[in-house]
């Protein structure tokens, strides 16, 4: 009953139809239950690689921390980067996989895994 009161109070209020004012309270509605659908869930960063599951490790949600020993610079690249810079290393990258290191060495940089985001 208070519904159909407040209903007829808006109509009276805002000088709208019934008909307009069910629709403008479905659109929002609507609106409402999307946006808490659709909202935006929490990220979660994960720290350690042992936690990180094997396919994402070189991916682009993963982030490595590059020291460059000539300019000495540090820098962040994401997994595809980093496997890039591996190369022709597969012990290093097997071993990355196997979640034994989480770090490796070029001939003028370091690399070292930093976080991973779901």
């Amino acid at each position: 009953m208070k519904k159909t009161d407040n209903l007829k109070e808006e109509v009276l209020l805002k000088n709208k139809s019934i008909d307009e004012l069910i629709r403008i309270k479905m659109q929002e509605e609507l609106k409402n239950a999307f946006n808490k659908r659709v909202g935006k869930q929490p990220k979660v960063i994960i720290k350690n690689i042992k936690d990180v599951p094997v396919d994402k490790i070189f991916t682009k949600k993963t982030v490595f921390k590059v020291f460059n020993r000539d300019t000495q610079v540090e820098t962040l690249i994401n997994g595809i980067q980093a496997e890039a810079l591996i190369g022709m290393q597969n012990d290093v990258r097997e071993k990355f996989k196997r979640k034994e290191t989480d770090i490796f060495s070029t001939d003028t940089l370091f690399v070292k895994f930093e976080s991973f985001e779901l």
